[in-house]
């Protein structure tokens, strides 16, 4: 599998003609390269964790990694595989469930300010302010908002258009505040969800994974997929482009994934900060401290 070409294929920078019925679930990548990709996955990672320490040290630029998918595609398992090696005083990974009482007398983006990352770490959102395109789109949930009826009173297509307009905005916003924003979404198969929950069902380490809302949700497969193509399509930019990832095979995905992580980190190019002439020199003070200085005496 030729990774750069695989990924320019799957980056969406635009929203014209996109159809996610023409992007594949899976490449059917043939199990013997398996190995090379896992390969890759380790390479990239050990690599990413160089990247983030001077990220940390830099703290110029921030990454704000969005993972968005049916259930089942792999989000959790694509957090621990790829970014589980990275020192965890430079990432925040935020879990974005449903939005409490408090947060519904907000706007929808108001859970994602608090959510942000300081310049220097990586944040991973598993799920977003995406879901307000979602779940609330696809069950009618945008309806019941406790709203202005000018906010309301217009069909579900302008509605969302408009949201779709504040999301480009608010990714435009943390662009020029400097951070990387990186959004993915793991295309699985409706074949290999219920593959997976069916799994979880007779696994019983993953009984836990599994809830009857998983199925009701299912039931409406053809309304998200139509949700996640118009949301793609309305927010896709070449600021914050999205990357339709196939994840039905899970080690392709992961290799994919790491491979854009890294681009991202190394078109960045974190430093590690420069002394200045007075600061080498009081660093250099310090070390003949330790070395022959009152310091060198404490532990002995």
């Amino acid at each position: 599998m030729k990774v750069e070409k695989a990924l320019s294929n799957l980056t969406i920078t635009s929203g014209k003609g996109f159809k996610l019925e023409r992007v594949p679930c899976s490449f059917k990548v043939d199990k013997q390269e398996r190995p090379a990709c896992e390969q890759l996955l380790a390479e990239n990672k050990a690599r990413i964790e160089e990247l983030q320490g001077a990220l940390y040290a830099d703290a110029r630029e921030g990454v704000i990694i969005i993972l968005q998918a049916m259930d089942a595609a792999g989000k959790d398992s694509m957090i621990r595989h790829v970014l589980g090696g990275i020192n965890p005083i430079g990432i925040d990974v935020r879990n974005f469930k449903q939005p409490s009482n408090l947060a519904l007398t907000h706007g929808f983006l108001w859970r994602s300010f608090s959510a942000l990352p300081a310049r220097g770490k990586i944040a991973v959102f598993n799920r977003s302010y995406y879901e307000e395109c979602l779940v609330v789109r696809v069950r009618g949930i945008w309806r019941t908002y406790r709203m202005p009826a000018r906010c309301l009173d217009m069909d579900e297509d302008q509605y969302f258009s408009e949201r779709f307009e504040d999301i480009r905005c608010f990714e435009r916003y943390l662009t020029r505040m400097g951070h990387r924003v990186v959004k993915l979404f793991l295309n699985v198969s409706a074949a290999k969800q219920r593959e997976r929950f069916l799994e979880r069902i007779d696994d019983v380490s993953k009984n836990w994974k599994f809830s009857e809302s998983d199925l009701s949700e299912r039931l409406l497969w053809s309304d998200y997929q139509r949700a996640y193509e118009q949301m793609i399509a309305g927010t896709a930019t070449k600021r914050a482009p999205w990357y339709v990832i196939p994840a039905d095979q899970k080690w392709v995905a992961r290799a994919l994934v790491s491979q854009i992580i890294l681009d991202t980190l190394e078109d960045i190019n974190p430093q590690y900060p420069a002394l200045t002439k007075e600061q080498r020199g009081r660093l250099a003070a310090c070390r003949d401290a330790l070395v022959t200085g009152p310091a060198a005496d404490v532990d002995r």
